[in-house]
């Protein structure tokens, strides 16, 4: 467990686009993610990015998690932070504490919409990402896989309608579209158009899924009863439409000014949840369309987030069972090769003190007899190991990394003393 970090920048102390300073574009995301992990010195490591968060946990090769502000910086950003500027930018959890992040993260409890379910896909999407670019090892896999099952089973926990970003911008549009016809369109295919496609399907609205490929954008459609455009077609003759939400995973806006200036007579609303943004902000000024973006979803989110917080107690505890388990099998994890050389050590002692009882007092035994009590004396070892090794896998729990390995140094010095002792009889 003292192995794992976790570096980020979110919603929670930066606006999107400083968030989005430290998005790796999807498209080279794969490419990108061997010379990130070069960068955090050959540690496994998983990328995750949202509409408003940007992490990287990491296990390092040996010895506790140190504090890689500094280098996650430069890897993603292209350019050395400045004195300070790392620390002040970025945020750090080591140990049990970045495990914990990691549970509340994919529980939702740490999203601008406390509880959202949207941050699972994205969070296996991540891990897929990790996998295919072979980034990610043994031990992060472990810690991924039980942060995913955690939020199944925080999904179960919670006794109604789970929200979502995806939920404020649809009552946006919805307001804003008031008894207009015109279409709503969704830009890109994502978990958060999904999600307002599902919402806006309900509510009866005429939807538009626009999209590059245009095979995507028809799937999401027959699924929403809506129709399908390609992003080319569109920006050159947008239709009418009464609002957008935009969620591509584009590196560059995807409406460009003459699109915008199209668009603007109609008078839609624009909800923006691009990192980084879909919509330039002046562009969409320029045009004289109102735009939404990630920022004013955020500050939204947040007049609620107590209640939802509350609503979710049930999910905290779970999170705190989950983490005391866990806690415990990879402190036992971490130390199991050293209990079974412990475990060895026990045995080897009682077989040289019989072997030593062989050439002396005991030398009139069979080679049957001497069988039985070699057996006997092993088998003792390892009752007499039994207490030690269980008392120090509960103390691994509690106790510090240097703590366990100072004990086992002591162990392995007592043991060498005994095989001398052993030699020299």
């Amino acid at each position: 467990m003292h192995r794992i970090g976790v570096v980020g920048v979110s919603y929670r102390h930066a606006s999107a686009a400083q968030v989005a300073r430290f998005a790796i574009p999807r498209a080279e995301l794969v490419a990108r993610l061997p010379s990130l992990r070069a960068a955090l010195q050959g540690a496994e490591i998983l990328y995750l990015a949202t509409c408003n968060r940007v992490e990287v946990a990491y296990v390092l090769p040996a010895g506790p998690a140190v504090d890689l502000r500094a280098q996650v910086f430069s890897a993603l950003t292209g350019t050395a932070p400045g004195n300070g500027e790392a620390a002040a930018t970025l945020r750090a959890w080591t140990g049990e504490a970045a495990i914990e992040h990691l549970l509340l993260v994919a529980c939702g409890l740490d999203s601008a919409q406390a509880g959202e379910q949207e941050i699972y896909l994205q969070l296996r999407a991540a891990w897929q990402a990790a996998r295919e670019a072979q980034v990610i090892g043994p031990l992060l896999e472990r810690i991924v896989s039980e942060a995913l099952a955690m939020a199944r089973h925080a999904h179960g926990l919670q006794s109604h309608h789970a929200p979502s970003l995806a939920d404020l911008a649809c009552e946006r549009v919805l307001a804003h579209s008031g008894r207009r016809a015109d279409a709503i369109a969704l830009i890109g295919v994502s978990p958060m158009t999904r999600r307002c496609a599902a919402r806006l399907k309900d509510r009866g609205v005429s939807l538009l899924v626009v999209n590059r490929s245009v095979d995507a954008a028809q799937r999401l459609a027959e699924e929403s009863g809506g129709s399908a455009l390609g992003l080319d077609v569109f920006c050159d003759s947008p239709p009418a439409c009464s609002a957008l939400v935009c969620a591509s995973a584009a590196s560059e806006p995807v409406l460009d000014d003459a699109a915008l200036q199209r668009l603007a007579v109609h008078a839609p609303l624009i909800v923006d949840f691009g990192l980084p943004p879909n919509v330039d902000p002046e562009a969409a000024r320029q045009a004289g369309i109102e735009r939404i973006g990630m920022d004013d979803l955020v500050r939204a989110a947040r007049e609620d987030r107590v209640t939802h917080l509350l609503r979710l107690a049930p999910v905290r505890a779970a999170v705190d069972e989950r983490l005391a388990r866990l806690r415990s099998e990879l402190a036992a994890r971490a130390i199991g090769p050293q209990l079974a050389q412990l475990r060895d050590t026990f045995e080897r002692i009682a077989v040289s003190e019989v072997e030593r009882l062989f050439k002396g007092e005991l030398q009139e035994l069979d080679s049957q007899q001497r069988a039985r009590l070699t057996g006997w004396a092993t088998a003792l070892a390892h009752r007499l190991a039994h207490l030690p090794l269980s008392g120090l896998r509960a103390a691994a729990e509690h106790s510090s990394a240097e703590a366990t390995e100072a004990f086992f140094r002591e162990a392995r010095l007592r043991r060498n003393m005994a095989d001398r002792d052993a030699k020299n009889e």
